[in-house]
C-alpha cells in the first residue's frame, strides 16, 4: 500500500514550533540577570568577575549574528534554527555542570554562540510561510517571546533562586530545547535556497568583531562614558562598522547586504526600532531596580509586579499582529509609539519612594501594552516586502540593529543612574546600586526617596528616544497604505512605490 504524501505544515503549526524552539532563549536572559547577585554567592567569584556570565553570553550573541544571513542562505533555514537550537540547549547543560567560575562563563559563550543564529533563522521560517498580506499575525504570535520573556523571567528566575539550586535555571532549558528540535524536524519546511554566495570573509573580519567591541565598550560603561576602557573599544567598534559600511556598499554578496536599508519601509523601520527598542529594553532594566533597591522586594515579588505588564503585552501583540496586515501602518504603530511614551513618562513621574504599587503597576501595564504595538509590527513592515532571498539579510539586519541600540541605551541609562545617584548620595562611592542593595533595610528606607530620584533622571533617556521613534515613524510610513489594499491579485506583490 502507498503511505499517504505528507501534507505541508501551515503557516500557524511553522510559527508554534519556531515559538517552541525560542522561547527558553529571552526568559534564560532575564533569569540569570535575577542571579548575578546569587552566582556571586554561591561561586564566590567577586561581582565585575561574575557579571561576564551575561557579558560572555552577549559578546558571543553579537559575534555571530551577523554571520546569520550567511549561515542560512548556505545551509538553509531549518538547518540553522535546529542546530542552533540544539547548541543552546547543549551549552545550558554544560552551564549547570560547570565546576568554577571560569567554565560557568566559557559554557555561557558557548550558549550565546547558538543563541545568536537563532531569532534570524526564526523570522526567515516565519516570513517565508505566508504571503506578505498575512505576515503580521504570524510575527505577532513568533513575538511573544521577546516582549513577554522579560517580563516573566523575574518572576521564574526568583522562584528557582528562593526554593532550589541556581543550577536549575539552567537545566529547564533542556526539555524545552529538546522540544523545540523534535518539533523542528517534524513540523519545519526546508525551503528552497537559490544559489549559495561565497562567504565575505573581509566583512566577516569586520563586522563581528565591530559588534562584540560595542558591546564590550558599553558593558564596561558604569558611572561614566569618559574612560578609556569604555571608549576605546566602542571608538575602533564605530570604526570597523564604518569599514563595513564601505566594503559591503562595494561587493557583490557581503555578510550583511546594507543596501536593504536604501529601501524606504526598510531603512524607517530599522531606525526607528533602534529608538524604540533602545529606550523599552532601557527601561526594563530600572523597572526591577525600582521595586528591588527602592522598594526593598525580593527578585520574586518585583517579578510578580511586572507580570501584569507582560499580560497586556502579550495581548496587545495579538491585537497589533493582525492590525497592521489590515490598516495602514502609521494609525497601528503611531498609537503605540504614544500610548508607551506617555506610560513610561508617567511612569517616571511617579516613582517615589512610597508610590501607590496598584497605580505603579497599572501604568507600566499601560506603557508595555503600547509596546505590544511597535515593535513587532514595525519588524513586519521592515521585512514585508522583501524577496524571499533578502529576507534573511532583512531579519539578520534587524537582529543586528536591536542588540547594538539595546547595548547602548542600557550603557546609558546606566550612566545617568550611576551619576545621579552619586550626586544625591555621595556616600555609596563608586559601587552605586549594588552599595544601596548592601544596605540594611533600616538604612536603604532612609535613602530610598534619593534612590528614587535617581531612577527617575535616568528614566528620561528611554522615553526621550520612544519619543523620537514617534518622529521617524511619522516621516518613514506617512504614505504607507495597508497590506490588504497592496495585495490585490497577486500573492506576492512587491511595489516599488510602496517597497523602495
Amino acid at each position: 500500500m502507498t503511505p499517504r504524501p505528507r501534507t505541508a505544515p501551515s503557516p500557524t503549526t511553522i510559527v508554534l514550533t519556531v515559538i517552541a524552539g525560542t522561547v527558553m532563549i529571552p526568559i534564560d536572559i532575564t533569569i540569570v540577570a535575577v542571579a548575578i547577585a546569587r552566582l556571586s554567592q554561591e561561586t564566590g567569584a567577586s561581582l565585575p568577575v561574575i557579571q561576564w556570565v551575561a557579558t560572555g553570553y552577549t559578546l558571543a550573541l553579537a559575534t555571530v549574528i551577523p554571520a546569520a544571513a550567511w549561515a542560512i542562505g548556505r545551509f538553509g533555514a531549518r538547518q540553522v534554527f535546529i542546530t542552533a537550537i540544539a547548541v543552546f540547549t547543549i551549552g545550558s547543560g554544560l552551564v549547570a555542570a560547570s565546576w568554577n567560575v571560569e567554565s560557568l562563563i566559557a559554557f555561557r559563550v558557548l550558549q550565546g554562540l547558538g543563541g545568536g543564529f537563532v531569532m534570524p533563522a526564526a523570522m526567515t521560517l516565519t516570513l517565508r510561510s505566508a504571503p506578505p498580506a498575512e505576515r503580521g499575525r504570524l510575527m505577532a504570535l513568533m513575538g511573544l517571546p521577546v516582549l513577554v520573556g522579560p517580563v516573566f523571567g523575574p518572576v521564574l528566575g526568583g522562584w528557582l533562586l528562593d526554593t532550589m539550586s541556581w543550577r536549575w535555571m539552567f537545566l529547564i532549558n533542556l526539555p524545552l530545547g529538546l522540544l523545540g528540535i523534535i518539533l523542528g524536524l517534524r513540523n519545519l519546511p526546508r525551503l528552497e535556497n537559490g544559489p549559495s554566495a561565497r562567504l565575505d570573509v573581509r566583512g566577516l573580519l569586520l563586522l563581528p568583531p565591530a559588534m562584540a567591541l560595542l558591546v564590550l565598550g558599553t558593558s564596561f560603561a558604569e558611572g561614566t562614558l569618559v574612560s578609556a576602557k569604555v571608549l576605546l573599544p566602542i571608538a575602533a567598534g564605530i570604526v570597523l562598522v564604518a569599514l563595513f559600511v564601505r566594503h559591503a556598499l562595494r561587493v557583490e554578496a557581503p555578510l550583511l547586504d546594507v543596501r536593504l536599508l536604501e529601501r524606504r519601509l526598510t531603512g524607517g523601520s530599522a531606525a526607528l526600532l533602534v529608538c524604540f527598542a533602545g529606550g523599552y529594553f532601557g527601561s526594563m532594566i530600572l523597572v526591577p531596580l525600582y521595586w528591588q533597591v527602592v522598594r526593598g522586594e525580593s527578585a520574586t515579588t518585583a517579578g510578580l509586579l511586572m507580570a501584569p505588564a507582560g499580560i497586556a503585552a502579550g495581548i496587545m501583540i495579538q491585537i497589533s499582529g493582525r492590525l497592521i496586515d489590515r490598516f495602514p501602518p502609521l494609525p497601528v504603530i503611531g498609537s503605540g509609539i504614544v500610548v508607551s511614551t506617555l506610560g513610561f513618562g508617567a511612569l517616571a513621574l511617579q516613582l517615589s519612594a512610597d508610590a501607590p504599587m496598584l497605580a505603579l503597576a497599572t501604568t507600566h501595564a499601560v506603557a508595555t501594552a503600547g509596546a505590544g504595538f511597535v515593535m513587532l509590527p514595525t519588524m513586519t513592515i521592515a521585512t514585508r516586502y522583501l524577496e524571499d532571498s533578502a529576507i534573511p539579510a532583512g531579519s539578520t539586519m534587524i537582529n543586528v540593529l536591536n542588540q547594538v541600540a539595546t547595548a547602548l541605551c542600557t550603557a546609558g541609562v546606566s550612566v545617568l543612574l550611576a551619576a545621579a545617584l552619586s550626586s544625591r548620595l555621595p556616600g555609596l562611592g563608586s559601587d552605586g546600586i549594588g552599595a544601596l542593595s548592601s544596605l540594611a533595610p533600616a538604612e536603604r528606607a532612609a535613602v530610598a526617596p534619593l534612590a528614587a530620584e535617581a531612577l527617575q533622571v535616568a528614566f528620561w533617556l528611554p522615553v526621550t528616544m520612544m519619543a523620537i521613534s514617534g518622529v521617524v515613524a511619522f516621516l518613514a510610513f506617512r504614505r504607507t497604505p495597508s497590506a490588504r489594499s497592496v495585495s490585490v491579485g497577486s500573492p506576492r506583490p512587491v511595489p516599488a512605490a510602496v517597497a523602495d
